[in-house]
């Protein structure tokens, strides 16, 4: 008996994606005293896959996926074949020279530190 994979509920068609298509990766950010933290999930990508540019006040982050094996003929999908992409417009008050990146299991950490000039700060008081 010979048994084959199939869809029931949706049909088996394979959609041309549109050139420069992207997924919108889900952004966490959170306000610390020293700075901001932005988490972006993007699962499938990995260190290699990623580009984080910052041109001017804009900061990019794109994460393309590991490419399916290459002698494989895809059957049945429903995971998104897109790479993910997300800007976002810098606050002037962040140090952009010391913004850092970590990639772990398809979570990307931003670490974003506000700059001397605006962290709170005591001014001491003299007779």
């Amino acid at each position: 008996m010979k048994t084959t994979l199939q869809n029931q509920t949706r049909p088996s068609v394979e959609v041309a994606k549109p050139a420069n298509y992207y997924l919108v990766p889900d952004v966490n950010i959170s306000e610390t005293p020293d700075g901001y933290v932005l988490t972006a999930e993007m699962p499938g990508v990995n260190k290699t896959g990623l580009e984080v540019t910052l041109e001017g006040q804009q900061l990019t982050i794109i994460g393309r996926k590991d490419a399916d094996a290459p002698n494989a003929e895809v059957i049945f999908r429903e995971s998104r074949c897109a790479d993910y992409r997300r800007a976002f417009e810098l606050d002037p008050s962040i140090d952009a020279g010391k913004i850092s990146a970590q990639m772990d299991q398809g979570v990307l950490t931003l670490r974003l530190p506000k700059a001397e000039r605006v962290k709170p700060r005591k001014i001491p008081v003299t007779d």
